[in-house]
């Protein structure tokens, strides 16, 4: 009884690594990173616990800042 011989694998091309991502893999943190920059500039829209005066001014100044 003969065994069956199997063939070697393709050799591997030493070409670039070719890498792609999916679309949402740079999409959702990008509208994550639009959505909590939104939250910091307008604080008013946030509705979280009113927190340290040094902190919110400073906000609204950064506010402002970009604003101009």
């Amino acid at each position: 009884m003969s065994a069956p011989t199997h063939t070697p694998p393709h050799p591997a091309s030493r070409g670039g690594v070719d890498i792609r991502l999916p679309w949402w893999a740079l999409a959702l943190p990008t509208l994550a990173f639009v959505v909590l920059l939104a939250l910091i500039l307008n604080p008013a829209d946030a509705h979280a616990a009113s927190g340290d005066p040094a902190v919110t001014q400073f906000l609204e100044r950064l506010q402002q800042l970009i604003a101009r």
